[in-house]
């Protein structure tokens, strides 16, 4: 492979033949080989978060999440609306159709939260992985909290639970070697997928949540499983 130092006259030829205005559309890298991945990947969108950080949330008033159910569901990509929380979509997602499962107050612990708010955070995170499971069949999912800025909360300061939908090859060379995550379809698309489904996912929740605790009374009945006599003290085994 040949580098314009070694054809120099050719550099030159081409850099006549540009059109004079052409330093205004290209950057200053070499366009071939040249060494950093990152020089042409744009997500101006994100500049708002990254240029400050968590010190843009500062309160309630300043949080995008106390702020996204104050707007209309669509516009903010709120998905759902409990009692006590509340079921958004990701604006910088992992994956397609990541969610976010948040308190509507404004707290940044899990252990800020009430016993109500607590229960129905996992109510829908199962019915927020009904919904997915509907839409887009996942072979699994990432779950969970990052706690505080030091435990990688990109906003700390009001608490939010990720539903993470993943399949085999997600994590593909793409990201790595390109640093760049296909997405395969708009977040608009994801809401509006999600949405219709709400409904029918939180009515087989409930379905499945009768069929556990059946089967969870059908195994109380039965005594104690051979795992569980294994545990117990000798001298309590029958």
């Amino acid at each position: 492979m040949t580098t314009p130092e070694e054809h120099p006259q050719a550099t030159q030829t081409a850099h006549a033949a540009a059109p004079a205005d052409d330093a205004q559309a290209t950057d200053g890298h070499v366009l071939a080989g040249a060494p950093d991945a990152f020089g042409r990947l744009w997500n101006p969108h994100r500049m708002a978060y990254v240029s400050r950080g968590q010190e843009q949330v500062t309160d309630e008033h300043t949080c995008p999440f106390c702020a996204a159910p104050e707007r209309e569901d669509e516009s903010s990509l709120l998905l759902h609306r409990g009692r006590t929380c509340f079921v958004i979509l990701n604006l910088y997602p992992y994956n397609a159709g990541h969610l976010l499962i948040c308190p509507y107050r404004h707290v940044p612990m899990y252990t800020d939260i009430t016993a109500e708010e607590t229960a129905e955070m996992a109510t829908l995170t199962q019915t927020a992985m009904i919904a997915l499971e509907r839409t887009a069949a996942p072979a699994g999912f990432n779950l969970g909290m990052n706690q505080g800025m030091v435990g990688g909360a990109g906003i700390a300061a009001h608490l939010h639970q990720h539903v993470v939908p993943r399949w085999g090859g997600d994590g593909n060379f793409l990201p790595i070697i390109a640093q760049t995550k296909n997405m395969t379809q708009t977040l608009g698309q994801t809401w509006r997928q999600l949405h219709d489904v709400w409904d029918e996912a939180a009515a087989e929740f409930a379905d499945r949540q009768t069929r556990n605790a059946t089967g969870v009374a059908t195994t109380a009945e039965d005594g104690p499983r051979h795992d569980d006599r294994r545990r117990q003290a000798p001298g309590d085994r029958r």
